[in-house]
């Protein structure tokens, strides 16, 4: 499958100082499965612990607190444990442990909370005997008290704890959220269309990629089984399934992916009674598909006639798939064409991508038009990431841009149910040490850094942030969702810093002692070294109210992003040489950052690339 991804990093001359962008107030952990909860109120805050999970010597929880009074400019939340609950790490706030009492003290981003406001601290515990959850809580010295029943605990763990903190463990994807659907069920298991796709749904394990896992793992398994038992756990997470050029529609000619149909068909028989089931497809065969990048690009041509194959040929048999009666219990999150609408928005300059640009707008117009008239079908277009549309100078075009080929659909706006970022790259979820990008080292603002040129978003959780405001301003509905793909993010591993290093005078050196992102360059894109699986596919990580509704994996772990040009072919992407180099449009050159070995083309199983993202997983498999 053509998988490979083009980051074009582009620079401003001029800093940004972004608006002030907070990471919100009802950040946390939302599991899948509660599996315990105390609820505790008082005139001044609201107190609700639920545990997570719970192996039976360990466990993860979380507490959401409310402000019921008047506004906090920072908080500190404590309780006490009975028993011998002893902390291993925690985030969303700095986490502290003395005897049976625990202190959950506001991070720089989530100390702000107005009134009727939300806060979501997590962690994770171990402990022995009975877990008896903590029955009195206090917000900044004010007592919450009471308490409801809890739930009948569960005895499987979402995750084995990490012992370092910041990234939130994750439930296991095929087990089905205890929250109901906004829609009632219809006796076959299906819901009408609803805001989010991912709520009160299991998930489809693609039977290709566990096969590719497991033949991994079998490799692995005589000399080096402690990372084979990681390996095997890979199986057990969904992947997308790409439709990344016509024949893989009924797949034809490959030996390892099926057809679209057969993986349907297969998510019919995973599909649990009364329950529907997610089942994630990218869409992804433009006409002069992915023009800055050569790794990935299409087999379509560029031109009117590439039109009319790509809707006839590619969109047409698809939708004609998707719209069968049988799938209808099937909700199908559609991934629209990565990579296409962020080159009409920065990469004009090049005759390829001006030429393609029309063909985009055009087949992305009816790729939406054909996909949101199946009422099981959930469009969300791909925003690039925060490292190449995070600048002021991209990210308002960008916003335009997806609007007006919103626009032109028949539905309008309501074509799309939302958006992706980081679809097969690697920029972090959250900088955990870098939360401020104006914040002043040396007399110069962070992103000032050589590493970021003044782009003020690190992360994808700002950037998404900011991109919802600005797609919201354009027309779209406050109601689109936000979806990350963290499927090889996490850069775990013995580089990951694990506390803030305030020594460093120079933003730079400052900078490279806190990210957690390890790239030698922003912009580098294929087959990065030292990168690591990242926080599991999880159902609205941050809380309901938040604008993120999932994490997703929609690159397949272990799947090459491209090959390059060798004395044996001449076929590939000088970005995926390991030997090669990237530029920052700014006279920096800098390593392609990929794995040695990597002549893998783009789709293909790359062992050395899994081991490495197994072993660096954060948070641990």
């Amino acid at each position: 499958m053509e998988q490979g991804k083009d980051r074009k990093a582009r620079r401003i001359t001029s800093a940004f100082v972004a608006a002030g962008v907070t990471l919100g107030v009802a950040g946390g952990l939302a599991a899948l499965t509660t599996t315990s909860s105390n609820a505790a109120t008082a005139a001044g805050c609201t107190a609700v612990y639920s545990t997570t999970w719970d192996s039976g010597s360990g466990f993860g929880s979380q507490v959401v607190i409310t402000d019921d009074g008047p506004a906090w400019s920072n908080w500190t939340l404590s309780y006490s444990y009975a028993g011998n609950q002893t902390l291993q790490n925690g985030w969303n706030g700095t986490w502290a442990q003395s005897g049976h009492t625990v202190t959950v003290t506001s991070a720089a981003y989530n100390g702000a909370v107005a009134s009727g406001g939300t806060v979501t601290p997590a962690g994770n515990f171990t402990y022995s005997g009975t877990n008896a959850a903590p029955t009195s809580f206090a917000v900044n010295g004010i007592a919450c008290s009471g308490t409801v029943p809890p739930t009948t605990p569960s005895t499987t763990p979402s995750t084995t704890p990490s012992t370092t903190p910041t990234t939130p463990p994750t439930t296991p994807p095929t087990t089905p959220s205890t929250t109901p659907s906004t829609s009632p069920s219809s006796p076959g298991g299906g819901t009408g269309h609803v805001a989010n796709p991912f709520l009160g749904a299991t998930s489809y394990l693609s039977p290709d990629y566990t096969g590719e896992v497991n033949a991994q793992v079998a490799a692995d398994q005589s000399s080096n089984p402690t990372l084979a038992a990681s390996e095997a756990k890979m199986a057990a997470f969904p992947t997308a399934v790409w439709m990344d050029h016509i024949g893989a529609i009924t797949g034809a000619g490959d030996s390892v992916h099926h057809g679209l149909q057969w993986h349907l068909d297969q998510a019919l028989t995973q599909q649990q009674a009364g329950t529907p089931i997610t089942l994630e497809v990218v869409i992804y065969d433009l006409p002069g598909r992915d023009c800055a990048a050569i790794a990935s690009n299409g087999e379509i041509p560029a031109t009117a006639a590439g039109l009319t194959e790509y809707e006839s040929q590619y969109i047409d048999p698809i939708s004609t798939i998707l719209a069968n009666p049988k799938y209808s219990s099937i909700r199908i999150v559609a991934i629209v064409e990565p990579d296409s609408l962020p080159n009409a928005v920065t990469n004009q300059s090049k005759p390829a991508c001006a030429t393609a640009t029309p063909f985009y707008e055009s087949g992305v117009e009816y790729a939406l038009n054909k996909l949101h008239a199946i009422p099981n079908v959930y469009n969300y277009v791909d925003i690039a990431h925060s490292a190449w549309l995070g600048w002021s100078s991209n990210m308002g075009p960008a916003a335009q841009e997806y609007a007006k080929v919103a626009r032109a659909t028949t539905a309008g706006f309501s074509s799309v149910d939302g958006f992706i970022s980081n679809t097969a790259n690697y920029t972090p979820t959250t900088e955990p040490f870098l939360p401020n990008s104006t914040l002043q080292v040396g007399g110069n603002p962070l992103d000032s850094a050589k590493f970021y040129q003044y782009n003020p978003y690190f992360d994808e959780y700002d950037y998404d942030q900011a991109m919802y405001t600005q797609l919201v301003g354009q027309g779209f509905s406050s109601n689109i969702g936000m979806l990350i793909d963290t499927s090889r993010n996490g850069w775990g591993g013995p580089n990951r810093p694990t506390s803030l290093n305030s020594a460093p005078t120079t933003v730079d050196t400052y900078v490279a002692a806190n990210k957690v992102d390890q790239r030698p360059f922003r912009g580098d894109w294929c087959n990065q070294s030292g990168a690591g699986i990242g926080a599991r596919p999880t159902v609205q990580p941050y809380g309901a109210s938040n604008h993120i509704i999932a994490f997703v994996w929609i690159k397949p772990p272990g799947e090459s992003d491209g090959d390059y040009v060798t004395a044996t072919h001449s076929h590939g992407d000088p970005h995926c040489d390991p030997n090669g180099t990237n530029t920052d449009g700014n006279g920096g050159t800098y390593s392609t950052g990929s794995l040695a070995g990597g002549d893998v083309p783009a789709g293909q199983w790359f062992a050395a690339e899994f081991q490495q993202e197994v072993t660096n997983a954060y948070p641990v498999l």
